[in-house]
């Protein structure tokens, strides 16, 4: 976790980065704010500055696209993400990968806890490393906990592809990204996604690259 600092910083921060207006710059692997982790959000942001900042993060989202950004995908190093996935994929991709529709939502505070042992495989990116894809063995089910942006209590089951999504974003606040738990002989550009791995499933990619899938 990173050290607690004194709010004012991160209120100075948030409000620089929210100067110019439209997406907000998206931090590449290699930054150490990608690594040190986030702080507990404790109102470091009052509540008119925390709604411009979820609001950006969730224009910076889909300008990007993706399917989840957290804080510190922007630089700033405070516990809050926010997901939504409007999941336009095939039937067969749906159906594969238990892909649903997920609404906009924000994370402040999440952790997340493995309901069961069943894990599930698939390629996933990240918007902080661009341009490449490998196959990640994650919980196939976790419960959430945390808080909304108004501090409401989260408690929540999550399953399939939505429970990919939050544990992906959890990472992030604990300074972990997708390819530290990577297969990482599945590690593919996007154009070998393209032109070779657009399956539902990694199953012939774990054959022709070698590598296991649980």
């Amino acid at each position: 976790m990173a050290t607690p600092r004194d709010p004012a910083p991160l209120a100075d921060l948030v409000e620089e980065l929210l100067a110019t207006d439209g997406p907000l710059p998206i931090v590449a692997a290699g930054d150490p704010v990608l690594r040190k982790g986030t702080e507990r959000f404790d109102g470091q942001l009052d509540p008119a500055l925390l709604a411009r900042f979820v609001e950006a993060l969730r224009v910076t989202m889909h300008a990007a696209p993706g399917v989840g950004l957290a804080a510190p995908q922007v630089g700033v190093p405070l516990r809050i993400a926010v997901i939504e996935d409007p999941a336009p994929v095939p039937d067969e991709v749906r159906i594969a990968r238990g892909r649903v529709p997920q609404p906009f939502r924000v994370l402040v505070n999440p952790s997340y806890e493995p309901v069961g042992t069943a894990r599930a495989a698939f390629f996933e990116g990240c918007l902080s490393v661009p341009g490449w894809q490998a196959v990640v063995a994650r919980h196939a089910e976790v419960r959430l906990t945390g808080e909304d942006e108004h501090g409401r209590a989260v408690d929540e089951v999550f399953t399939g592809w939505p429970a990919r999504i939050v544990q992906h974003e959890t990472d992030h606040l604990d300074g972990t990204i997708y390819l530290d738990r990577a297969e990482l002989r599945s590690l593919s550009s996007n154009e070998a996604m393209a032109e070779r791995w657009a399956r539902p499933t990694p199953e012939e990619a774990a054959r022709e690259l070698g590598f296991q899938l649980p």
